[in-house]
């Protein structure tokens, strides 16, 4: 005997004057035991009433799974009512993942062969909602059949049900080609509409249905003409327009026919200028029809009147009221700045008037886009104005404009100076968003440009005495001070007001940044490298520096204190090297040897490292090297120190080669002669280090006349790394008198063939002169 139960109306009512959620369960599980009883029992009569109360508890979200076979016997039964709830069931609980789904395919096929509209039309609507491929490929000749029956109502639903199975089986789209030509004939906008959305799913996923379907592009084009001409019909005309959705789905199928296709877009041209230009805006259903009509245009091969007449259009949008419709007319416009850019420029006033929008998305729709339209004729007054928005704008855009604005400066930079002045503006406004990179562009921009040298030194150093707290900007002003700091003292720069700069000034003002917590490790390295070499720069005692140098020689930060102790060993030893060593850095070129960012930003704390190699002023073009061979070692880090004697790197860089290496068991090699000077390798290979070699350079002269100002420099590939130690001397006198050597290191670890390029420049006979040549006979013994 079957349990008496809830209907259907009651349940609802019980379960929405529920006051609690267990209540609501206890309900549903109260009931759900009384549905599993009668599924039980087998009554067939109540079996619908059962189930349908079993999908409104799905609907809640709570298990329904046991009721999946009661729903292949609904849909067996030859009642419509048992069939109408079973087919709704199989929707909502029966998926692709569930293998019963299968056992429906046989009750589809049956009922899809009946005469009987509104069963074939349930079975229709559940195929084209859960359908496999497995079931798309038994049921397609079915649904194939039924795409040509007097009945629209059917038609209409077959047509949908073609568009499921199209995008579960590609391969079917040869079965529904034929009545799709006959099913653009239709007037039934439904069936229409349905129509062309099979056959945008078929040229889609088929080169020859996309081939096929372009015969009728001017049948399409009929279609569209007569719902634009069409006055105002009750059934299908939204807001004015008639039938905007089939509108629509006309013009992406006219957009994916004339991709790349001169006929078909030649066909169109015509109508698209029509729809363009009598479509009303004033409604939201008309500015839908207007967009299509703007991506139909762009995307085909459209006349250039016509393209400009869409990029206007999107720029009537910018002005609509409708937010939604501001962003797409944005978005579409950053799409077409590459291939129309004139015709976007013409609505740069209205783009850059978008920059102030409230609204987070169309603001940073507006950025992206007002920075594609910068070029080098307007970068000044662009500029100008995305300078005035970083100003104001929100925190999560900052670093996107900043970014933009300073990448936007070094492709159409009319000047240096105005380059220059425009990072010092953004650093000053918005400096701690900007790209890592920004400090060594700047620094480099500012290297190369010796003219305003004196000029930028001054703005930074008045930007920094007004404000510490943008980390990109100290950093630069001290490199800037540090490395002209001499220029600041002078006073004599005609491109600035007035500035009268005491040192006592200058040296307070980076001990403030070294004293600042809102100073960077990397900051702080920045400022004690400054004042390492103003104390070259002064003219006054360089006592205070001396003393704020062994003051970070105990710093709790590992590469300050590393920095500090060895400025203080250069005071302390090599006071006779200091003004060689801390001499202006050379300018490195850009390009593919160009130091990237991170190594460009680390390069002052190396500066004790590279520069301490050198006795002569001119070593410091060292860094020339950077490009003989294809960039090798110019992107790498400065190497560290191979040997790890507790005497520290910097004095083992420092101490001259007084004794030659231990014997050498690689034999040597003669590499340069000319005119009595002679330059010979010897090797050794420590046993303790073998990825370590020493080469010597031993350098003699045997002509009549003295070699002076001679400099050996040398390069290596990125694999490798180097590093050369100070020479013996730089002068070889005639007649074979005392040779001069200098040590390199060569730290190989893969083992690699070795490769070695030198540098020589020295006087000669009243001559100066520069060789550059490469070693590639080195013995097999150096690598292996």
């Amino acid at each position: 005997m079957v349990v008496p139960s809830l209907k259907l109306q009651d349940l609802i009512e019980e379960i929405r004057g529920a006051k609690t959620q267990a209540q609501e369960r206890e309900v549903i599980q109260k009931e759900c035991a009384h549905i599993r009883a009668s599924f039980r029992d087998g009554d067939p009569l109540h079996r619908h009433r059962q189930l349908a109360k079993l999908l409104y508890v799905h609907m809640l979200g709570y298990p329904a799974h046991f009721g999946q076979m009661e729903c292949l016997k609904l849909i067996a039964s030859p009642r419509f009512t048992d069939k109408r709830v079973g087919y709704l069931g199989a929707m909502l609980l029966l998926d692709e993942r569930q293998d019963a789904h299968l056992l429906i395919t046989n009750s589809i096929k049956n009922d899809l062969s009946q005469g009987i509209q509104a069963v074939q039309g349930l079975a229709l609507c559940t195929l084209s909602t859960m359908g496999s491929a497995e079931m798309c490929r038994d049921l397609a000749t079915e649904v194939e059949k039924l795409l040509l029956q007097p009945s629209s109502y059917v038609r209409k639903k077959a047509v949908l049900t073609a568009v499921h199975m199209i995008r579960k089986v590609p391969e079917l789209s040869n079965i529904f080609l034929p009545p799709c030509a006959q099913l653009l004939h239709e007037r039934h906008h439904g069936i229409l509409l349905g129509t062309i959305t099979l056959i945008t799913e078929l040229c889609e996923r088929s080169p020859a249905a996309l081939k096929h379907f372009r015969k009728v592009v001017p049948q399409l084009v009929k279609i569209l003409r007569t719902l634009v001409t069409t006055g105002y019909s009750t059934e299908h005309s939204i807001s004015g327009v008639s039938d905007p959705f089939l509108q629509v789905r006309i013009l992406r199928l006219l957009r994916i026919l004339g991709r790349n296709h001169e006929e078909s877009s030649e066909t169109m041209n015509d109508l698209l200028a029509q729809v363009a230009t009598n479509t009303d805006t004033s409604r939201n259903a008309g500015s839908a029809v207007l967009f299509e009509t703007v991506l139909t245009i762009m995307d085909i091969r459209s006349a250039p009147g016509l393209r400009v007449l869409a990029v206007n259009i999107l720029g009537r949008f910018l002005l609509n009221n409708d937010k939604n419709i501001r962003y797409v007319a944005l978005t579409s416009l950053l799409r077409m700045v590459q291939s129309d850019h004139s015709a976007v420029q013409r609505h740069r006033p209205t783009v850059v008037e978008c920059l102030w929008e409230p609204d987070a998305s169309l603001s940073r729709r507006a950025l992206e886009l007002s920075l594609a339209l910068v070029n080098s004729s307007n970068v000044r007054a662009m500029t100008q104005e995305l300078q005035s928005f970083l100003e104001s704008c929100p925190p999560d855009l900052r670093a996107d404009c900043a970014s933009g604005i300073l990448l936007a400066a070094e492709r159409f930079a009319p000047t240096k100076r105005w380059h220059i002045d425009t990072i010092l503006r953004v650093l000053t406004t918005a400096g701690i968003y900007v790209r890592d990179d920004a400090v060594a562009n700047l620094t480099q921009l500012i290297g190369g440009a010796q003219e305003l040298h004196a000029y930028s030194v001054r703005r930074l150093y008045s930007a920094l005495a007004e404000d510490i707290s943008q980390q990109p900007l100290v950093q630069v002003a001290a490199w800037c001070i540090g490395e002209y700091g001499d220029l600041l003292l002078e006073g004599s720069c005609e491109e600035t007001e007035p500035l009268q700069v005491e040192e006592e000034e200058v040296l307070a003002l980076l001990e403030k940044v070294l004293q600042s917590h809102m100073s960077q490790p990397a900051t702080r390295g920045y400022a004690l490298t400054a004042l390492m070499k103003l104390s070259t720069r002064l003219r006054g005692d360089s006592n205070r520096i001396r003393q704020v140098v062994s003051i970070y020689g105990s710093c709790l930060d590992v590469e300050l204190q590393q920095r500090a102790v060895e400025y203080n060993t250069l005071f302390q030893k090599y006071d006779h090297m200091r003004a060689a060593i801390l001499e202006k850095m050379p300018l490195v070129e850009r390009g593919g040897s160009q130091v990237d960012g991170e190594a460009k930003e680390s390069k002052e704390a190396q500066l004790s490292e590279t520069a301490l190699v050198s006795t002569e002023p001119q070593a410091s073009k060292l860094l020339d090297l950077l490009d003989l061979l294809d960039g090798t070692s110019g992107d790498a880090q400065p190497p560290p120190p191979l040997d790890p004697s507790p005497g520290g790197a910097l004095v083992h860089l420092l101490d001259l080669p007084g004794a030659p290496p231990p014997p050498p068991s690689i034999p040597n090699l003669r590499v340069f002669e000319r005119e009595g000077l002679q330059l010979n390798l010897s090797f050794v290979r420590p046993s303790g280090t073998p990825a370590l070699l020493l080469i010597m350079v031993t350098a003699t002269n045997t002509s009549g006349a003295d070699v002076t100002h001679f400099i050996c420099q040398a390069a290596v590939p990125k694999s490798f790394q180097l590093q050369l130690q100070a020479p013996s001397g730089d002068t070889l006198p005639a007649q074979g008198g005392l040779p001069v050597t200098q040590l390199l290191r060569i730290l190989n670890p893969n083992k690699a063939p070795l490769r070695l390029k030198l540098r020589l420049t020295y006087n000669h006979f009243g001559q100066s002169v520069q060789e550059i040549f490469e070693v590639n006979n080195l013995p097999v013994e150096t690598w292996q």
